[in-house]
């Protein structure tokens, strides 16, 4: 029995799926792994990161609403 060009698509589909989801771990654990080397190293603080990400996503909203 030969596969539909459906079928193929579905799996062309979840195999980019698949790889967008192994890119997304592998930019989470980078960004991570530097804030905790900034933390660390006393660069920063969490609670720094905490305020300039809440201020970013205040940003970011009001442009999108905007």
């Amino acid at each position: 029995m030969k596969p539909s060009s459906y079928s193929w698509s579905f799996v062309d589909f979840a195999a980019q799926l698949a790889d967008l989801k192994d890119d997304r771990y592998r930019q989470i654990l980078a960004l991570s792994t530097l804030i905790e080397v900034l933390v660390d190293k006393g660069i920063l603080t969490p609670d720094e990161i905490r305020i300039k990400a809440a201020e970013m996503e205040a940003e970011l909203d009001q442009l999108i609403l905007y």
